[in-house]
């Protein structure tokens, strides 16, 4: 039996051990998928444990701990969140046999939490020496596909080869002379129908929209771009007028059109061609604008509204007032396609710095082209940290076991109780390569023990096969299997840093009103006297 306090702390590494283990079983290319509906009941096929830890609702405090660090990844990297949570996972679990071994809770968490730092700060010294090779020219699209190769694998094993020429495409299209790189820049377009092998690039915006008066397409566009409807004025007050006869009328509803014709022609005349509107667009100012030849595209969503301003540089106009140069927006072309059934507008921006590129994604169904999306968005963030940081390391558990044989190492040269925790954190990352082996259908121990084998010879770039039908090992520089370093370093970073902090809390104190018997609702001030 255990005293209230271990008990808390036994049930912290529970609930977090649970947590990981959701989503151990995702990790890797031949991860199993989840199947999250969320509290609007919107359902969610995927392996992608950022989309699963996003969708379901956290409740333990301890857990939750798991869950930010995994979210702090995401945000950092744009990929690994699953690796922080295997990590930070099987760390508190070993940490849980170190509770046990007869210490006081306070003393062996003190030495446990002591000797995962040391260790930590050892794992980020090795880490440098185990990069293998760094990208070299990160404008050539051949090689830029091939170390996003196993970012998209790990969501899309089988199309990884296609889908990673597309992300290159895109990003090498739109990588500016300065080099920063913005995510924000590579939109998804999403149309049901065909297959995978139909998606494409399109340099530009594309909207899932129809234009909405004759014009389809428009060269050396100019565009002004309104976040109200495209419409006549209306009072703010109600007004009756009084019609006597025919003339007045005809009269009444002319000026009306004359003032409809005046405001369109004066944003004819300012020289724009296209009027991109945020509201809906009455049927007389339809008239109008096919009158002046101007084209007319609709969006509803301010965002994509703001978006559009941001790639053709316009700014978006409160009323219809014909626009300046300087508010006016340019691109290339603007033009009516039609992909599958589907009518799109294309917004088409040649090559230039803050560009914007389209993947267009066709699929069979939604929850298929949803995961096609975060395979992309993963391997668009992969892109970006290798702007930062070109470094590369082996992928496929060979940095992993590497890590954990040199830790150990480190650990025996360690006096005090340390060493325990410093041994256990090396034994942790195991788990990477275990969870690899496993969810490939092959026998862990094997693997573990093979990779130690060949590691001790010195090849550091070994790791495992997850294409081979027993437990076999190769080298993952030829195979192209590899990791950011940035994506790995803080990856450890966090995941220890989740660990600890959770290990550090001894009790869960809960703000919630006490219980008892709740104060009189009678009558106010029922304490006066009648009289008064």
């Amino acid at each position: 039996h255990y005293s209230g306090l271990e008990e808390a702390v036994y049930r912290n590494i529970q609930a977090c051990k649970e947590l990981a283990q959701t989503t151990r079983t995702a990790y890797g290319p031949n991860g199993m998928n989840k199947m999250v509906i969320n509290h609007l009941e919107k359902l969610f096929v995927t392996n992608d444990a950022a989309t699963i830890l996003r969708e379901l609702e956290v409740q333990h405090p301890a857990a939750k701990m798991l869950v930010m660090a995994s979210h702090m990844q995401e945000q950092e990297v744009g990929d690994g969140t699953n690796f922080v949570l295997v990590f930070a996972g099987v760390l508190l679990e070993l940490a849980e046999d170190l509770l046990r071994m007869g210490l006081s809770v306070s003393e062996a968490s003190y030495m446990v939490i002591e000797g995962y730092e040391k260790a930590c700060k050892k794992a980020l010294e090795i880490l440098p020496d185990l990069v293998c090779c760094s990208a070299k020219n990160l404008r050539d699209v051949e090689e830029v596909a091939s170390l996003l190769h196993t970012s998209v694998m790990s969501k899309q094993y089988g199309n990884e080869h296609f889908l990673a020429k597309l992300i290159a495409q895109a990003c090498v299209s739109i990588l500016p002379d300065s080099g920063h790189f913005n995510v924000d820049n590579i939109r998804v377009c999403k149309i049901v129908g065909a297959g995978i092998s139909a998606s494409s690039v399109l340099h530009g915006m594309v909207f899932k929209k129809e234009t909405e008066g004759d014009v389809t397409s428009v060269k050396d566009a100019k565009i002004a771009v309104y976040s109200c409807p495209f419409d006549g004025m209306i009072t703010e007050t109600k007004g009756t007028v009084l019609i006597k006869n025919a003339e007045e009328l005809m009269n009444f509803s002319k000026g009306e059109e004359n003032l409809m014709d005046l405001q369109v022609k004066a944003i004819a005349d300012s020289g724009a061609n296209v009027v991109v509107t945020g509201g809906k667009v009455a049927d007389m100012a339809l008239h109008y604008a096919n009158k002046y030849n101007l084209m007319l595209v609709r969006l509803n969503s301010k965002w994509d509204l703001r978006r559009l301003c941001k790639t053709v540089g316009a700014t978006a106009l409160p009323r219809l007032t014909p626009p300046t140069l300087e508010e006016m927006g340019h691109c290339d072309s603007v033009y009516l396609s039609e992909v599958g059934d589907t009518q799109v507008v294309v917004f088409k921006h040649e090559k230039e710095d803050g560009a914007i590129s389209t993947i267009l994604i066709r699929g069979s169904t939604d929850n298929l082209m949803d995961d096609i999306e975060r395979a992309v968005d993963d391997g668009v963030n992969t892109f970006k940290v290798l702007t930062r940081d070109k470094r590369l390391v082996p992928g496929g558990g060979a940095t992993e076991i590497e890590l954990a044989k040199q830790i150990t190492s480190y650990g025996e040269t360690c006096p005090g109780l340390d060493q325990y925790a410093i041994k256990k954190f090396a034994e942790a990352f195991e788990a990477i390569p275990r969870a690899l082996a496993e969810n490939s259908g092959v026998k862990a121990n094997e693997v573990i023990s093979k990779l130690y084998a060949v590691h001790q010879e010195g090849n550091k770039n070994v790791g495992f096969d997850i294409e081979a039908e027993a437990a076999a090992v190769k080298d993952m520089l030829e195979a192209g299997v590899l990791d950011t370093y940035l994506g790995k370093s803080w990856g450890i970073k966090l995941a220890t840093n989740a660990a600890v902090t959770v290990l550090r809390v001894d009790q869960i104190i809960m703000a919630k009103p006490a219980g008892g018997p709740k104060p009189p609702s009678g009558k106010k001030d029922w304490d006066e006297d009648q009289n008064d």
